[in-house]
């Protein structure tokens, strides 16, 4: 009996790792733990980056998944909390990635049902990486998150933290890319 439950165990727990480690996010724009190109580089507090939001695919829709939020977040920014360079919502489950710039101000190209949300740099749309001259490098987490509600309903002028919230709420599972930039 002692064994059985063991052999159980062990059965559920590789089937939670083989199903998380199917979850998978990743750029041609930016290679896991590399550095962020130019092109994806903030355009103003002293870089002159194209501030173009990376191509993104993702596989391995967790199942059970209603829809889909994407964050991209610096840790590493001095302000005692963070910044939130980029937060998208309500992404269909169907949708397995994102065109480059799909970041811009009042995109087109977001899949049909997605909304961006304000984020620190105090507008709906992707800002590139833009640390401080003479910082160490700074790691920009781009978390894809799977979620069991199909839509995040938020005001128009919501916060990076009120989505990420929400998101919180309703996750179910989520993959990660690192990217790093400093100057």
């Amino acid at each position: 009996m002692k064994a059985l439950i063991i052999a159980v165990v062990l059965t559920a727990m590789a089937d939670a790792a083989q199903a998380a480690e199917a979850f998978r996010l990743s750029s041609a724009d930016i290679p896991a733990n590399g550095k962020i190109a130019n092109d994806q580089v903030f355009n103003s507090f002293g870089c002159s980056g194209k501030n173009l939001s990376p191509a993104l695919t993702w596989s391995g829709v967790p199942e059970g998944t209603k829809s889909l939020a994407l964050t991209v977040y610096d840790p590493d920014a001095p302000t005692g909390s963070g910044w939130w360079h980029w937060v998208v919502i309500n992404i269909p489950p169907t949708a397995t990635g994102l065109p480059r710039d799909a970041g811009a101000a009042a995109s087109k190209t977001l899949p049909t049902g997605s909304r961006q949300v304000r984020t620190d740099f105090g507008a709906a749309q992707y800002g590139g990486p833009c640390p401080p001259k003479g910082d160490s490098p700074h790691r920009y987490i781009f978390t894809l998150y799977a979620l069991s509600t199909a839509k995040i309903d938020l005001p128009a002028d919501a916060t990076a933290a009120n989505a990420g919230f929400n998101i919180h709420s309703n996750l179910i599972g989520q993959a990660r890319l690192t990217g790093t930039y400093g100057r």
